[in-house]
């Protein structure tokens, strides 16, 4: 996997972030999601490295990146602190500017990165991904039923770790290392067979729930918006639009141009359909900023 790339883990302070990055051009930085880690864009790096500088790093307390200590209303896996890590990496590998991809969990990362960086970030992309808080004020029986591991993973009170590590491949289904490729499966599962991991996966979850409702609330009184211009990517065997048309929920957040596209694909575009996700960023991220 990644043919060219650098793999170095990087302490950016709080934590230390294993990270892969190669390629010439702007750089881009590509945030996995739930419960991956940087391997699930080993189809589309190497596509957009001929172009740009791609940087793709587990999230903190995913993968073999660390998480400091719990803290209270779980600070330490908030969407502002991987946010930081984000910044401080870029800053690290010489990039004060940065387009920045994310997916699912990543996705949040990616908003929050743009919301509270806005110099940094010149292009946002968010795949399959809400506000927190616009996902929170529109519960349902219809989302409570399907996106129930929400709930599991952020409760405490019986934390989910304790079901989760007794039997982790009873619980994570994930495709065959054919679907995934083989170093990608691999990967995976060495993570999701890690307790620490998997706390760090919930505690992702328990911050989504608090602290980072609690800032996107913050923001929205305060009327900040995305500044720079944002494409999101739904695919279309997913169920982005479990609360209606996701442009049209985006929209109060984005203050510049809101672009859209459909890819076809599950959930997870970087290993079911990585050319046409590829192709797409491509030519995003390569249109000159008006």
């Amino acid at each position: 996997m990644f043919e060219g790339f650098t793999l170095e883990y990087v302490d950016v302070g709080e934590v230390t972030l294993r990270v892969r990055h190669g390629g010439h051009g702007q750089p881009v930085v590509l945030l996995h999601g739930h419960p991956r880690t940087h391997t699930t864009w080993h189809r589309v790096a190497p596509q957009l490295a001929g172009s740009f500088f791609v940087v793709c790093p587990d999230l903190r307390g995913y993968g073999r990146s660390t998480l400091p200590a719990d803290a209270p209303e779980h600070a330490q896996s908030s969407k502002r602190a991987m946010a930081s890590d984000v910044v401080s990496l870029m800053r690290h590998l010489g990039h004060e500017q940065f387009a920045v991809v994310g997916h699912d969990r990543g996705s949040l990362v990616a908003f929050r990165t743009a919301m509270d960086q806005p110099r940094a970030v010149t292009r946002l992309v968010v795949m399959d991904g809400l506000p927190i808080v616009e996902h929170l004020e529109r519960l349902n029986e219809v989302f409570v039923r399907t996106w129930w591991h929400w709930w599991f993973y952020g409760q405490t009170e019986k934390p989910a770790e304790r079901v989760i590590n007794l039997d982790p491949d009873a619980w994570y289904r994930t495709p065959s290392p054919q679907e995934m490729g083989e170093g990608n499966h691999a990967d995976v599962w060495a993570a999701l067979r890690d307790p620490a991991v998997v706390h760090g996966m919930c505690e992702d979850y328990r911050a989504g729930l608090r602290i980072d409702r609690a800032h996107e609330e913050a923001d929205r009184a305060a009327g900040r918006q995305i500044a720079c211009p944002m494409l999101l990517l739904a695919a279309t065997q997913d169920d982005l639009d479990i609360h209606g048309d996701p442009e049209a929920i985006w929209r109060p957040w984005v203050a510049g141009k809101l672009h859209g596209a459909p890819i076809q694909s599950g959930h997870h575009q970087a290993e079911q359909a990585p050319d046409e996700l590829a192709q797409t960023l491509r030519e995003f991220l390569a249109t000159p900023t008006p």
